[in-house]
């Protein structure tokens, strides 16, 4: 039997992180963790505490080669644009950029070692299409969609990188806006596959992406989101 393969996630505690966690410990990856809690991990994952934003991660041993590497923290922060302060920009890009910026960069040398590494990150839908009250989350993730793109053209042929960019998923994220009987029904409404995501569609998407099946894809965003961004029905 040869050796598995290695994953880092980063957030597999919830919503769209504990599905892919799950999705890639059943195609036989040793998945390792990186979160300030391991409440709620599927079983089997290798957790490791740390506050991502921080340096204290970076301490603990990691696999010296990794196969696959996934960056699952995001933020939903929907407010008008005469509410956001100039703190609201800088903690979104914080945490999906330079979050992800840090842990790319610490790992970027095990994924060399990899036979055939695959990175997958998440942007949203209204970055290529406007919504409003998305001001401060649209810019932090357009930046996400730019490194995708650069990172995949420095890294050809040998690392692939790539991002999904969902809709409204039912995750604990998006629970405020979820939260009446009334919310779901006019988020479910707004899609014209008339419902929400679920954590799964998006790790279904994620798995594919990691997997040798997608070893022709590389620098792209995949939409992921009930048709919101293609279709008028």
């Amino acid at each position: 039997m040869g050796t598995k393969k290695q994953a880092i996630v980063v957030g597999s505690t919830g919503g769209v992180g504990r599905e892919v966690a799950q999705l890639l410990l059943d195609d036989g990856y040793e998945v390792t963790n990186i979160s300030r809690s391991s409440d709620n991990l599927p079983e089997g994952v290798n957790h490791k505490e740390g506050n991502i934003l921080e340096e204290d991660w970076k301490s603990h041993d990691f696999p010296e080669v990794v196969d696959a590497l996934v960056y699952c923290p995001g933020s939903i922060n929907l407010k008008p644009f005469r509410s956001l302060k100039p703190k609201d920009f800088t903690e979104d890009f914080n945490l999906n950029v330079l979050g992800a910026v840090q842990v790319i960069s610490h790992f970027q040398k095990a994924l060399k070692k990899a036979d055939a590494p695959a990175v997958v990150m998440y942007s949203t839908v209204a970055v290529q299409q406007g919504m409003p009250f998305h001001a401060s989350i649209s810019a932090a993730k357009g930046a996400v969609e730019g490194l995708v793109r650069t990172l995949a053209s420095e890294w050809a042929p040998k690392i692939r990188i790539n991002a999904i960019a969902p809709s409204l998923v039912d995750t604990p994220l998006a629970k405020q806006l979820l939260s009446t009987d009334s919310k779901r029904e006019n988020a479910n409404d707004r899609h014209p596959m008339k419902r929400v995501g679920q954590p799964k569609d998006i790790a279904y998407m994620s798995q594919f992406l990691l997997s040798d099946k997608a070893s022709w894809m590389s620098g792209q965003i995949v939409g992921v989101d009930g048709g919101m961004s293609k279709l008028r029905v």
